[in-house]
């Protein structure tokens, strides 16, 4: 097989593998961030509780099926372009790839895969939230192609792209701040430290932080205009990513973009480090080595 199908079959099995382990965490932020909307509480114990209490253990898994298929479509497509942009602009003598082709490659492949994935992204983001609506309005989706049929059935196929501005946006800045800056630390640490996989978790970590501070506000957005019903004219509450972003801060303040920050960068900062550390795995595992 060609290192270019591997490069997207790592990029989706990391991706799987590492949701499986944040799954409970990402459940908790998302609550998080619908809470932020009424200024309830944001404590993430009580979250959790609240959780526990509604659903039990299972409750944490809410749109398991939404959220595998979404890193095989999204994972895949934003690791394995980056990987495969990376190998063909790498110098053919030294094998080294600027950081300005690392940069734009990484938003690239963020754009790309963000905006394909965007249909799971939507079911992932409603299945979560279905328990914070109130009972006349849940939409009780049995799962992710469940929600597909009832979304199209009901909207039209252009409501699967509901919220796509600002989850291509926190794409682009979270690829942007995780595969760029990780790439930019390993290295200075290796010099340091020696490779391996201490440098690699150390690395990791220090890439979490940019990844949580810039991509949450665009993670924010993006759950608020996904989980929104319309109301009892027929009209969504946020229009656009730039109306989301105007109410957003009017009702909670610049500070409220980044609601649920520590448990963003819990959420973010480990699933980085595990698609990572799997990536490095799997790559060991089909024998490529990729830039």
């Amino acid at each position: 097989m060609p290192a270019l199908f591997y490069n997207f079959l790592t990029g989706g099995l990391s991706g799987m593998c590492a949701t499986c382990l944040i799954q409970p965490i990402d459940m908790i932020k998302v609550r998080i961030q619908l809470r932020g909307e009424s200024r309830g509480a944001t404590s993430p114990l009580d979250v959790a509780k609240e959780i526990y209490k509604q659903g039990g253990v299972k409750g944490f898994y809410a749109g398991i099926d939404s959220a595998l298929l979404r890193q095989a479509v999204y994972a895949s497509l934003r690791i394995g372009i980056y990987y495969t942009l990376n190998d063909k602009l790498a110098d053919p003598e030294t094998g080294e790839v600027s950081s300005t082709a690392r940069a734009l490659n990484s938003l690239a492949a963020g754009a790309i895969g963000s905006a394909i994935a965007n249909p799971c992204d939507l079911a992932l983001v409603r299945m979560q939230a279905d328990q914070t609506l109130p009972e006349a309005e849940r939409r009780n989706y049995r799962n992710v192609f469940h929600a597909f049929q009832s979304i199209m059935k009901n909207d039209g196929f252009m409501e699967m792209y509901r919220g796509c501005a600002p989850t291509v946006a926190r794409a682009m800045a979270l690829n942007l701040s995780m595969l760029f800056t990780f790439d930019v630390f390993k290295k200075k640490l290796e010099v340091n430290y020696g490779p391996g996989k201490l440098t690699t978790i150390k690395a990791t970590f220090i890439s979490g932080v940019f990844v949580a501070v810039c991509s949450l506000p665009f993670d924010n957005m993006k759950t608020k205009m996904q989980k929104q019903t319309k109301d009892s004219k027929g009209v969504y509450p946020y229009q656009n990513l730039r109306d989301c972003f105007a109410k957003s801060i009017e009702r909670e303040g610049v500070r409220g973009l980044w609601t649920g920050l520590p448990t963003f960068y819990i959420r973010v900062a480990p699933h980085a480090m595990f698609t990572l550390l799997f990536a490095e795995f799997f790559k060991g595992v089909f024998g490529v080595n990729t830039k």
